[in-house]
């Protein structure tokens, strides 16, 4: 017998502020970075637009891991996609809401790190306080600090985070606009 899987009030209050920073990041990163030429990877866009929502001027390209998501690269960013995706090739990254669900955060950094162009931009958001979550795996959650050692070697321009009311010290949400040097 399966048990009944029980979503508190405070989850849906969370998932709402989350979906409601992940939408102002997104937009606000379209309205700051967007430019027509540059070529933005979304990656695993599967129960939302993304990027096609916001970004009109960059060409947009979407990367997933499961192959029935008729994204354009089929691949886990946690490999070396080498075949698939030549160095250097993106101006811009987005990935909301996914390094949580990596097997391996630092691979999936990694293989960011070789796809992004010189002074190319990732655009990550992750939560921290929240439930476990789908699409399963669902394996981490990084703090400030662990999040600045994913992106050791990009300048980090901007981390942000939603704190949790009278809860210090644990926010719910982050998001960050890193820069490739």
């Amino acid at each position: 017998m399966k048990k009944e899987i029980i979503i508190s009030e405070l989850d849906k209050n969370f998932l709402e502020i989350i979906r409601k920073d992940v939408t102002n990041f997104i937009s606000s990163c379209s309205k700051k970075y967007d430019t027509k030429g540059k070529v933005l990877l979304d990656i695993a866009p599967q129960d939302y637009e993304g990027a096609k929502e916001f970004f009109s001027k960059s060409k947009i390209k979407t990367l997933d891991i499961d192959p029935n998501s008729k994204a354009d690269i089929i691949a886990d960013i946690c490999d070396k996609n080498n075949k698939l995706i030549t160095d250097s090739y993106f101006d811009f990254v987005l990935c909301t809401e996914v390094l949580e669900h990596t097997l391996n955060p630092l691979a999936a950094v990694e293989e960011i790190y070789r796809i992004l162009k010189p002074g190319g931009k990732v655009f990550i958001s992750t939560p921290f306080n929240f439930r476990i979550h789908g699409p399963l795996p669902d394996c981490w959650r990084f703090t400030e600090h662990g999040l600045r050692y994913l992106l050791r070697n990009f300048k980090i321009i901007v981390l942000d985070q939603i704190e949790t009311k009278e809860r210090d010290l644990m926010p719910i949400h982050y998001t960050v606009i890193a820069e490739k040097e």
